[in-house]
């Protein structure tokens, strides 16, 4: 499972709408590189995601879509949005990860 909160949930819903893409969902995903080997993504899915493999999640009004290898290294994250005096941004909170590096984007397993 993979988490979302409020306020995330609340800048992905308004960030859907302002494209008009209300109901579609946001893909998280992991990827190799980044300073600590592997990085968070994320985007718009429009699609339905495959059904045969990816992990669909509700949480706080928001679908997930989710590929088995990425939920490896995601289970029991947390999609958060944060906004500070540097400007905002999603930030993923991992429990997995062994280290992260400064810029908080990329990871080790």
């Amino acid at each position: 499972m993979i988490n979302v909160t409020e306020t995330a949930a609340e800048r992905i819903q308004q960030l859907l709408a302002e494209e008009s893409k209300e109901g579609v969902g946001l893909r998280v995903f992991v990827q190799g590189g980044g300073c600590s080997g592997f990085q968070y993504g994320l985007m718009i899915d429009e699609g339905e995601g495959d059904a045969d493999s990816d992990q669909v999640f509700e949480v706080n009004g928001v679908k997930l879509l989710v590929d088995p290898i990425s939920l490896r290294y995601l289970k029991g994250a947390e999609v958060d949005f944060v906004d500070n005096h540097m400007g905002g941004g999603f930030t993923i909170k991992n429990p997995n990860a062994k280290s992260t590096c400064g810029c908080g984007s990329s990871f080790s397993a």
